[in-house]
């Protein structure tokens, strides 16, 4: 959220006492990202609209992003804490965000011949490029974390960490954008400019902790936007 620019959410490398009850991370991060999985598909499915190609897509794309997010990768993480009200927040967005693209989706009637649109065509590249990158990042600064040992970060390099310092963040962002632009709808619109809103300001806090962690950090890499920001 745009109020990350002020207070930065304190989980992962930004965790803090003083936000109150905590869980476990992977109990946290799979209650948040499951309701994304669970109500999406339960409003798509329950929708009484003709399901064409396009709209298997569409659920095919959401559900392979949340079951990756909420039952593989909290089981790749580093084990810490996340605080309970960020989990709270988190599940309750997700339970809007997934009730109404999953009843927009499930109840419109995409044609046969969306699937030739050039917005559809265009959409799901840009999904699956920004899905593959957030996927190689995340991949990525796991493996760091486990070669830096006690500490747990490192600085990363190699591909788009040379550019910026959260090509996992970039990759997202990119992906829901795509999404968008595939089901050129008002929800999925609304979803692309929240992540923007919510990962760019998390991916400059990410950026000036590296900056003040580390000496050597490259001084002409970018916190999301490659040569921009």
């Amino acid at each position: 959220m745009p109020t990350q620019l002020a207070v930065t959410a304190p989980y992962g490398r930004h965790a803090r006492a003083g936000w109150g009850a905590a869980l476990p991370s992977r109990v946290g991060w799979f209650a948040m990202e499951a309701v994304s999985l669970v109500v999406f598909a339960a409003w798509f499915l329950m929708g009484g609209a003709p399901k064409s190609t396009a709209a298997w897509t569409f659920f095919a794309a959401w559900s392979a992003h949340y079951a990756n997010r909420s039952l593989v990768y909290p089981w790749r993480m580093r084990p810490r804490t996340i605080p309970l009200a960020i989990v709270v927040a988190a599940a309750f967005f997700n339970l809007v965000n997934a009730s109404l693209n999953g009843a927009y989706l499930g109840s419109v009637a995409y044609p046969a011949s969306w699937v030739s649109d050039a917005r559809f065509q265009a959409g799901l590249m840009l999904f699956l490029a920004g899905a593959a990158l957030n996927l190689w990042a995340d991949a990525r600064l796991i493996g760091l974390r486990e070669d830096a040992g006690a500490t747990g970060y490192a600085v990363p390099r190699g591909g788009m960490f040379e550019l910026v310092s959260c090509p996992n963040h970039l990759g997202e962002i990119v992906e829901w954008t795509g999404f968008a632009l595939m089901c050129w709808n008002l929800p999925a619109l609304s979803f692309a400019i929240w992540t923007a809103a919510n990962l760019i300001p998390r991916s400059l806090s990410h950026h000036r902790w590296y900056r003040e962690r580390f000496a050597d950090y490259p001084a002409g890499r970018r916190a999301v936007i490659p040569l921009l920001l």
